[in-house]
């Protein structure tokens, strides 16, 4: 894929972690606004992270797993 498609990746994953981290924060969950703020520093664009390809595979598999369970936890809430 083209660096630009991972931009964009890398841009909307920031947003879209900060919504949850506020939402998170809104609802008084203060354990998971952490982790959401925390995935949102390792995904924004500007100052990149290096970790290596297998280890960034490995870390989008947990946070891809860990965003289904967070899903399906607060679905039958």
């Amino acid at each position: 894929m083209p660096y630009a498609y991972f931009q964009l990746v890398r841009f909307a994953a920031l947003i879209g972690f900060v919504v949850l981290a506020y939402k998170a924060n809104q609802q008084s969950r203060q354990t998971e606004m952490l982790i959401f703020g925390a995935l949102a520093l390792l995904f924004q664009p500007f100052f990149k992270i290096a970790l290596g390809r297998d280890l960034w595979n490995i870390v989008d598999v947990i946070v891809g797993v860990g965003l289904l369970v967070s899903l399906m936890k607060n679905s039958k809430k």
